[in-house]
């Protein structure tokens, strides 16, 4: 029997601790009990006592006990049901009779006749029922053979995960029927012999044996294949198989036939363990019929790293590659790299102790060409980087770094091309910085030095005798040149705060006024080219930095002063921040000079006000918006605004608006508007559904409309597209998405995707759900199975 102590308080016990001569601290031990554990131990089984109830009962202690009508026996996790119950004390054995009903760790099996060795769990049904808790799952069999409390043995048997309905007649939407099946609760999976898998009665698949999961883990098998329309393609089918191959490692073998291309022989292998993770995926076509040629791309993705008294020491791995400039238009959902003309194969190798890091990088392009819009190639890296921090060195942060840089360009790449002025080079840079912070309850001073020194060593003479500005005494056919630039800052700012009340709600408010000063003098350098710098994104964050450019080879001269306020609203009880509103404007003493090759310098006086605004009032609800404005024409330069509602699982609406005035004459105006969903279509009949929680659903018969729009109002049409419908069947899912990707000026890539899940039995590793995933923000799985269930789930 299972004891427990009855409860007391902390109190009492140190008292009777002092009456006892006990120490006053004395701490009250809590012990594990196993009544709660959702498992129990073999041992555990066996000290766990028996209860027996009946309305008649014979008993010969120690060695028989008889039980009739109404009869309940009941052991640790086990409880069996009957009219009629024979228990052999001698040999642990139970011979059950009459609508017999075993609950045995959630999982319920009924039929007429029993016969049960208890402790062991080994035995027979005869015409059973059987429900599986894990998979949510019943069926019929012909018989039930026990071998223990794990592993059973099933003939001639039915599987759904169909609810049953009234009538006997009752038919499963779709359901497996095998000679034998094979449960094994703790792998959490099933083998069928000789199966036949019906839907809507009609049967669609049979194969001599299979395997499926009987939970929510990952389980090697087949995953529902996927069924699509390509316009460029033709028909598409893939048949992804899952390779659970441990718990931290798997694969996925997708191949794809399509009508109009041939097969696709894909792969995709991910690992995690606990200093690295990552990833390799795998394309190859051999003979692709429109392009007659062989295709293939891969792409591999690393992260790890070690610690040990030497320090941190990490590898990181990003490489893309294709076999030709076209794959990306062909096959446009394959790459990974946000821009699919541009792909890398980045490797970089870290190294960190205290306030000491050092990094060195090789980085190479692959440039996808195509005659209607060719592209400038990047230039390659190879780089080392050595850096000091010390954030707080006798009150002072101070910063070291140093930068050689080797720049490369493809020649090949570059032979399709008009430029001229690309040279190769290597570049060293030295930057270092000095500052004292004040920081306080109130607010914060900063003021900082920092120097940049940059020299190259060009690999052949740069043509200067066109340009018109200072050469710093170089000549027109120099192959060096130095740069050094010093910047002084100073960062102010205050933190007002007070308690306020708006709308019946309490709030703590803060005012936040904000000077930052940056002074850089003019040093010539439009004569160097440009290998890594671009201008920064003008925002709230950006209006507070010291250089204009990101990168090495421009640092803007600036003598200027932005001047900023913002506030926020924290609810009183929460502390969540509900409001923060902010606004922004730059101060230029001088005119700007250093720029950009081709770009155009600021003027002397005021900028553009940047004003932002964040809103979270509700949980539901999420509101950003950000305005440039530009004062002295009174308009927007640039704004963008998103809302979200999202007031219940499954129920989402995402709208984005942007717009950028075109930034020259040979230029147009952006403006685009972004529109993603999830949404039930029974909402619309007020038909809400049963709610089964987060990640299972909202009931059966439910239509859900999803989709992402990104529609240009300059050019007046849809750009990207994702809309599709998904319907709930309970027990089955089906999907039919529509997918419209612009590819290039006047081509789009279009696929219509179908997809039929049948839920507990195959879950969907592929397109289209990776579609959905990508394209609608916080979208979520059907019928998701996100925790394990409970025994005391169907306790009894």
């Amino acid at each position: 029997m299972f004891r427990s102590d009855p409860p007391i308080t902390r109190s009492l016990l140190a008292l009777l601790c002092l009456l006892m001569g006990g120490a006053a601290d004395a701490e009250l031990k809590l012990k594990v009990s196993p009544l709660l554990q959702d498992r129990l131990t073999a041992q555990q089984r066996a000290q766990a006592p028996s209860f027996v109830e009946g309305q008649r009962m014979e008993s010969e202690t120690g060695i028989s006990l008889l039980a009739e009508d109404d009869v309940e026996f009941r052991r640790a996790d086990m409880v069996l049901r009957a009219q009629k119950l024979e228990y052999d004390q001698a040999t642990d054995t139970a011979h059950a009779r009459g609508s017999v009903r075993v609950n045995q760790a959630g999982n319920v099996f009924e039929g007429e006749t029993l016969d049960l060795r208890v402790d062991a769990f080994e035995g027979s049904f005869t015409n059973a029922r059987f429900y599986l808790l894990p998979a949510d799952a019943h069926g019929d069999a012909e018989r039930i053979d026990f071998l223990d409390d794990t592993r059973s043995v099933v003939q001639n048997a039915t599987f759904t995960t169909c609810r049953k309905e009234g009538g006997p007649d009752w038919v499963p939407a779709w359901f497996l029927r095998a000679t034998t099946l094979h449960l094994d609760s703790e792998e959490g999976v099933a083998e069928a012999e000789d199966t036949t898998l019906r839907f809507q009665n009609v049967p669609v698949l049979g194969l001599p044996s299979m395997t499926f999961p009987l939970s929510g883990e990952r389980r090697s098998g087949m995953l529902t294949p996927v069924y699509g329309v390509d316009n460029v393609s033709g028909t598409e089918i893939t048949l992804p198989y899952y390779l659970n191959i441990a718990p931290n490692r798997d694969a996925t073998i997708y191949p794809t036939w399509m009508s109009q291309r041939g097969v696709n022989y894909g792969g995709e292998f991910r690992y995690l363990e606990p200093g690295y993770n990552g990833r390799l995926r795998v394309d190859y076509m051999p003979d692709d019929k429109l392009r007659e040629m062989d295709r293939e791309g891969y792409y591999l993705e690393h992260r790890g790293g070690v610690s040990g008294s030497y320090g941190s020491l990490g590898l990181n791995l990003n490489i893309s590659r294709v076999s030709d400039d076209n794959y990306w238009r062909d096959f446009p959902r394959a790459s990974n790299s946000l821009t699919q003309r541009l792909l890398p194969a980045d490797v970089s190798v870290n190294w960190g102790q205290g306030p000491y890091s050092a990094t060195a990088r090789v980085l190479r392009w692959q440039t996808l060409q195509v005659s209607d819009a060719p592209i400038v190639p990047p230039y390659d890296q190879q780089q080392l980087i050595a850096r000091y921090v010390e954030p707080n060195l006798g009150g002072f942060d101070i910063s070291l770094d140093g930068n050689y840089t080797q720049f490369t360009v493809d020649e090949l790449a570059l032979a399709s091309q008009s430029t001229t002025d690309r040279v190769n080079a290597d570049r060293t840079v030295w930057r270092g910085s000095l500052s004292y912070p004040f920081r306080g309850a109130a607010g914060f001073v900063i003021p900082k030095a920092s120097i940049h020194a940059t020299s190259y060593q060009f690999e052949q003479a740069i043509d200067l005798s066109s340009y018109s500005g200072s050469l710093n005494g170089l000549s027109s056919d120099a192959t060096s040149a130095t740069r050094t630039v010093p910047t002084y800052s100073l960062d102010a700012g205050l933190v007002f705060e007070r308690e306020a009340s708006y709308f019946g709600s309490a709030y703590r408010q803060t005012l936040e006024p904000r000077l930052f000063y940056t002074r850089t003098p003019f040093v010539e350098q439009g004569y160097l080219p440009n290998y890594d710098s671009a201008a920064q994104d003008f925002s709230l964050t950006s209006i507070y930095s010291e250089n204009t450019y990101m990168g090495n080879d421009r640092i803007a001269d600036n003598n200027l002063l932005t001047v900023g306020l913002s506030t926020r609203l924290f609810d009183a009880e929460r502390g969540a921040e509900t409001l923060h509103l902010g606004v922004a404007q730059r101060l230029r003493f001088e005119d700007q000079r250093v720029t950009l090759p081709g770009g155009t310098a600021s003027p002397e006086g005021l900028s553009d006000i940047l004003l932002g605004a964040e809103l979270n009032i509700d949980p539901r609800w999420h509101v950003d918006s950000a305005v440039q404005w530009n004062d002295r024409l009174g308009e927007s330069e640039r704004s963008t605004f998103s809302v979200r509602y999202n007031p219940s699982p499954y129920r989402v609406v995402n709208l984005a608006y942007r717009f950028q005035r075109a930034q020259s004459e040979t230029s147009e105006d952006s403006e685009l508007i972004d529109l993603g969903w999830q949404w039930p279509i029974n909402d619309l009949w007020r038909d809400w559904g049963e709610d089964l929680g987060p990640g299972r659903g909202q009931g059966a018969g439910r239509w859900y409309s999803v989709g992402r729009l990104n529609y240009s109002q300059t050019d007046r049409k849809l750009v990207d597209t994702t809309m599709g419908f998904e319907y709930d069947a309970g027990c089955w899912l089906g999907r039919v998405v529509f997918e419209r990707l612009q590819t290039g000026l006047t081509t789009v890539n279009q696929r219509v995707m179908f997809q039929l899940e049948l839920v507990g039995f195959a879950r969907v590793g592929v397109d289209p759900l990776q579609t959905l995933q990508k394209n609608i923000p916080r979208y979520q799985l059907l019928r998701e199975q996100t925790t394990s269930p409970s025994r005391f789930s169907n306790y009894e």
